[in-house]
């Protein structure tokens, strides 16, 4: 039996949804696929700003898988158009930084 379990995804874009409802959009092409663990590398000053102490001490994610695929570079692709369909990259509903927002 091994350590880790079998992958159960190849490569990911996952939506991260945070307590006060804004979003990250994120990617998962690390070696072997997609890792339960792994939740991006979104700015944790920018978020933290946004957050209490208190609420901080109580904080939920919630980590959706909302395309998967065998190709990096459609992962990649997909990537970028989901920040922009969902609007992850607009600071009022997420907390993208790229690409640019342009309003």
């Amino acid at each position: 039996m091994s350590f880790y379990p079998e992958r159960k995804f190849k490569y990911v874009v996952y939506k991260l949804t945070f307590p006060n409802g804004k979003i990250y959009v994120g990617k998962d092409i690390g070696v072997g696929g997609h890792s339960i663990r792994y939740f991006g590398s979104w700015n944790r000053e920018i978020v933290g700003k946004d957050f209490t102490k208190d609420e901080l001490a109580d904080f939920t994610l919630r980590k959706e898988i909302i395309f998967e695929c065998e190709d990096k570079t459609e992962v990649s692709k997909r990537e970028m158009d989901l920040i922009v369909e969902l609007g992850a990259n607009n600071p009022e509903r997420g907390y993208n930084q790229t690409p640019k927002f342009r309003g």
